[in-house]
């Protein structure tokens, strides 16, 4: 074959049918395929014994035959044995974890795993992996020869060189650093090479398999999720039907474990306390056993609060004191740092992801923000539908992925929050929905408007519900009439979090009536809530009677966001930690009743 990055495999890469496929049997082909299957990524168990010499270069062989965007061969190799060296880049990977812990929340830094420091002093040998953008000079291939291609075809490199350590029952380690300029200083790299990997080389007491895989299967994105065809979000495999996303999410909600909730009311009454002492703490603590399968339950920690944000055509009404603008503002407060959740979920130690799934405005890219708009805003409900069905179903796949993806990434507890100028006007038409109550009774003043404002909001609110008749056995319909695309990507999220057995705490009345449409849709899906709190709006308060769910927190909050979820976090933590460390009669000997 051709040389990686010769003219040749550059033709090879852009025209793979130019030359003779490779003819692999099955049992080849299963190997093959089996070395891509097996984890490979290794972080402690390395043994000191040396790898040998033909070993490490059948890996750099390997890792230099990677395809490679453009002619160039843009890596580098630079092997490492020096304890010295390596001892340097512990102390290094050391410190910088320790300064990111310190810029974190306490709570947060608390749930910052450990890095692989270790494994680079363990490793016999340590690789790095450079990548040189300006070797070759002017790409010679147009756009295959963007400024990113470079570090790109480095990642192939690694793989390959992953892949033949695996065939060699060697173990790999990827290790991370906050800051690669740090790194280059310490191995004396020249300035413009931009470092790709720092890998860790030996043998181990144990090869790694694909059972022990870095994202849990039942947490990871299915494949079934990721192959679209023809165009974005139409999900289908190679000669599969399309993938409904919804339908999976819906049929993996179960009711609550009877065996673990009759643990729990076991070890409830053998705890060293008096019975029912720990009054709402108790069913709560209940519920997380039945709800993850498990008794003691883990503690939900650490926690992530996704902050959905849309924008509202009924808010042309009158329905509210504040400019639409402000949505956006309050996003890029977000962001800052600078809004009353950012400063709730630095002292509970709980991440803020802000989505924007509607906002009308086009926001810049900011860190921590992720775009999955919808559209910009919904239609005025008292003129037309809000939304059509299928921007429905994209807002309640975005809450589903959202799930998904927070829990692969190693949350436990999924905490509700919104942004949305005269997004209560909507909750309160849902709430009416799902309750049969009528629209004085649920409609409240959310951010605080007049008498005559209240008055006119009520009077749209029973305008647009007059207007469609939404009937409440068709939830996505409800939504399609008078609904939100916050809360149709609330809705999402709770169904996403009670299919992956994970707590949904919720905040205020648009969480609530998120709820109900949940509810609607999957009732087993309220088995996973927990209401973070009671608020001053009295559609929350008929939402939370509805869902049979007793508030933890009553501060007559009204400020959304994800404010009040924030709050209960630490004492839904404080339920499970109760249940998993409070001793019981039998094993001190202390006397019961």
């Amino acid at each position: 074959p051709a040389p990686a990055g010769s003219p040749a495999a550059a033709t090879a890469l852009t025209h793979p049918d130019a030359g003779p496929a490779a003819d692999y049997d099955d049992a080849e082909r299963d190997t093959i395929h089996r070395l891509m299957r097996d984890r490979r990524d290794v972080q402690h168990g390395f043994l000191p014994e040396p790898v040998e010499h033909d070993q490490l270069l059948r890996l750099l062989e390997a890792a230099h035959t990677a395809p490679a965007v453009g002619p160039a061969q843009p890596w580098d190799f630079l092997v490492i044995r020096s304890q010295e060296t390596r001892a340097a880049v512990h102390d290094l990977v050391r410190r910088q974890h320790e300064e990111y812990a310190k810029s974190l929340p306490r709570a947060r830094a608390r749930q910052l795993p450990e890095p692989a420091a270790r494994a680079v002093l363990e490793a016999p040998v340590t690789i790095v992996v450079t990548a040189d953008a300006t070797r070759g000079g002017r790409p010679a291939l147009g756009p295959l020869g963007g400024p990113d291609a470079a570090p790109y075809s480095a990642a192939l490199a690694v793989e390959n060189l992953m892949l033949a350590a695996r065939a060699e029952g060697l173990g790999i380690g990827w290790i991370g650093f906050h800051d690669d300029r740090e790194l280059g200083a310490v191995l004396g790299l020249p300035e413009h090479l931009e470092i790709v990997a720092y890998l860790c080389v030996g043998h181990v007491d144990a090869a790694p398999r694909a059972a022990e895989a870095e994202t849990d299967p039942a947490t990871g994105r299915p494949l079934s999720w990721v192959v679209h065809e023809e165009s974005y979000g139409r999900r289908a495999l190679p000669g599969g039907a399309p993938h409904d996303l919804l339908a999976e999410t819906l049929a993996a909600i179960r009711p609550l474990d009877a065996q673990s909730l009759a643990e729990a009311w076991d070890r409830q009454r053998r705890m060293t306390k008096p019975p029912g002492a720990l009054g709402a703490l108790e069913v709560i603590s209940a519920q997380l056993c039945g709800l993850t399968r498990s008794c003691p339950p883990p503690v939900p920690e650490p926690a992530a609060l996704a902050v959905f944000a849309g924008d509202h055509g009924v808010h042309a009404q009158g329905v509210s004191s504040w400019p639409q603008e402000v949505t956006a503002q309050m996003v890029a407060n977000f962001l800052g740092g600078g809004a009353v959740c950012n400063a709730f979920a630095a002292q509970v130690g709980a991440e803020v992801c802000v989505i924007d799934v509607g906002v009308r405005g086009e926001l810049p890219a900011m860190p921590g923000l992720m775009p999955r708009k919808v559209r910009p805003g919904t239609g005025d409900f008292t003129a037309g539908p809000a939304l059509t069905r299928a921007e429905v179903m994209r807002a309640l796949e975005v809450g589903v992925e959202t799930a998904r993806d927070l829990v692969a990434a190693g949350n436990r507890a999924l905490l509700t929050g919104e942004m949305g100028v005269a997004n209560t006007t909507v909750s309160a038409a849902l709430t009416a929905v799902f309750t049969g109550a009528d629209a004085a009774e649920v409609t409240g003043r959310g951010s605080g408007v007049d008498d005559d404002t209240h008055a006119r909001k009520v009077a749209v609110v029973r305008a647009g519900l007059d207007l469609h008749r939404p009937d409440p056995t068709d939830p996505i319909g409800v939504l399609e009439a008078v609904g939100g695309l916050e809360h149709a990507a609330l809705t999402g999220l709770i169904l996403g979090g009670a299919s992956l057995r994970v707590p949904v705490i919720l905040d205020g009345v648009t969480a609530g009536a998120a709820a109900l449409v949940a509810r609607a849709v999957a009732p087993e899906s309220v088995s996973a809530c927990v209401a973070g709190h009671r608020g001053a709006d009295p559609g929350h308060l008929a939402a939370l009677t509805a869902l049979g769910l007793r508030p933890l927190v009553d501060l007559d909050l009204r400020m959304g966001e994800g404010t009040g979820a924030l709050l209960a976090l630490p004492v839904v933590q404080a339920a499970a930690r109760a249940l998993r460390e409070v001793a019981t009669f039998d094993s001190t000997g202390v006397a019961g009743r």
